[in-house]
């Protein structure tokens, strides 16, 4: 961190030097400006773990390019992760950001912890608590900037410039690791950059 405790770091970068290890992914830059990266598409969660980064507890800033394919697009930011099984996450489904059925309206942005508690699990037991609508959905074929501010016990969630948290938890972990890393669910590519952390 430096001295106001804000660090920017460049996704492409990590790449080039190596400094990103993919869990049941592999990773490439994309597009003309290489300025993001890519996780492709496998039948499974994958990881990239950035390296070289700590990161308990503050302001997570990443800009998230998926894309609206249903079923087919979750893409987020882990952290906390102990290693390439545990770890939390915040995700979005940019596939239910322009649905029209209330049922998937409420299910565009998702927390998780994984293994024990995955979204089928939350969605099973505790109801509507750790998934939300996004009253303002960005274009879910377009860059939008998520912004995750993470306390010891809390997380919210922000998107955009929308001044109100679109999804508010309680954390199911305490602080166990300062790793933090991109994310894809099952069957996803996703793509990143602009990754900003704050004290």
């Amino acid at each position: 961190m430096n001295s106001v405790g804000q660090e920017q770091i460049s996704l492409s970068e990590k790449f080039y030097k190596q400094k990103i290890k993919a869990v049941n992914r592999s990773i490439t830059i994309y597009g003309d400006k290489g300025d993001a990266i890519e996780l492709n598409a496998e039948n499974s969660s994958g990881l990239g773990i950035i390296e070289d980064i700590e990161f308990k507890k503050g302001i997570i800033e990443i800009e998230l390019l998926g894309e609206n394919n249903p079923g087919k697009s979750f893409i987020g930011i882990a952290f906390n992760i102990e290693n390439d099984e545990t770890y939390e996450a915040v995700y979005f489904r940019p596939f239910n950001f322009k649905a029209e059925e209330q049922i998937r309206k409420e299910h565009m942005v998702q927390y998780i912890y994984h293994p024990e508690f995955t979204w089928r699990k939350l969605r099973e037991e505790r109801t509507g608590e750790f998934e939300n609508e996004i009253n303002m959905p960005p274009d879910p074929d377009d860059w939008f900037k998520a912004i995750i501010h993470i306390s010891d016990k809390t997380v919210n969630v922000y998107v955009n410039d929308l001044p109100e948290p679109v999804l508010t938890v309680d954390r199911l972990s305490s602080i166990k690791s300062t790793s933090i890393g991109i994310w894809t669910g099952f069957g996803s590519s996703g793509r990143f950059r602009n990754l900003v952390i704050k004290d």
